[in-house]
């Protein structure tokens, strides 16, 4: 898929299934081709990942097929130029919770490569651009990817001002720093965390934005919230989770069948 066809999916309600990656391998992009992932989450928040490498990550993957959107170290629209500039095709803006941070984003997804004052004034109004250089800047920037992370209370107070803004075109809840803002740390079951990604779901449909949530604990709490929600960006676990469970499991198993301690624990493997 291109950018705007995810763009156009999220926007419509279809769904699209993505994983996140913090590995830098070569033959991650084929494996993620393979599975079947509509994009590729490629995490620069949270690993130490170079601008070299990140470009590299992101030329790799687009050359099998799978579109690279990466989330950048901080909700600022310099990083998001650099990752655009590196290759990818999109990008995840972190903690995002005010829709001035939205608009200085928007500058970098929807306008590049105009900047400075030219650029204010045309996220404050598209008109004030000659209908030659709008156009342009459509055609140029139509399959870029305007993903926000919704990861906190006073994110949830200002969603519809958020949305309002028009350049998103999904949001997606971290969980574990949603549930920390609620004050129920990675109680991911309880009522007041099920409740507040709900009402960020239902908001996000009425703007006809995309929705979803980075999860991995619990299958089928994932499908209910994509059923009776409304959720359609499926954002499931990461290479590193993937990882250690499923060793975990296998190591678990061939102890047990060679009659070695039991097997270790079977606590969720965590995941950044």
């Amino acid at each position: 898929m291109q950018g705007r066809d995810i763009r156009e999916a999220l926007r419509s309600g279809k769904r699209i299934y993505s994983t996140a990656v913090v590995a830098s391998s070569p033959l991650w992009p084929k494996a993620l081709a393979s599975a079947g992932a509509d994009f590729v989450f490629i995490d620069s928040e949270h690993t130490p990942v170079g601008r070299e490498s990140l470009a590299w990550q992101c030329r790799s993957y687009a050359a099998v097929g799978v579109t690279p959107v990466v989330r950048i170290p901080s909700p600022c629209p310099y990083e998001a130029a650099k990752v655009l500039d590196g290759g990818a095709h999109g990008f995840i803006a972190p903690y995002i919770e005010t829709a001035d941070q939205v608009k200085a984003l928007t500058a970098a997804a929807r306008y590049r490569p105009l900047k400075g004052d030219r650029v204010a004034k045309a996220v404050e109004d598209p008109d004030t651009l000659e209908p030659e250089l709008r156009d342009y800047l459509e055609r140029r920037n139509a399959d870029t990817v305007f993903i926000t992370n919704i990861e906190s209370v006073p994110a949830i107070e200002n969603l519809d001002e958020i949305l309002s803004v028009g350049s998103v075109d999904s949001v997606l809840i971290g969980p574990h720093d949603l549930s920390c803002s609620l004050g129920v740390p990675e109680q991911y079951e309880h009522p007041k965390f099920d409740e507040a990604v709900r009402e960020i779901f239902k908001k996000a449909r009425e703007h006809n934005v995309g929705a979803g949530i980075h999860f991995w604990t619990n299958a089928e709490q994932e499908i209910d919230w994509a059923k009776t929600a409304g959720g359609n960006l499926i954002m499931h676990s990461a290479d590193l989770h993937f990882f250690g469970a499923h060793l975990k499991q296998e190591l678990n198993e061939l102890r047990i069948a060679l009659g070695d301690d039991g097997g270790q624990d079977e606590s969720e493997f965590d995941v950044v």
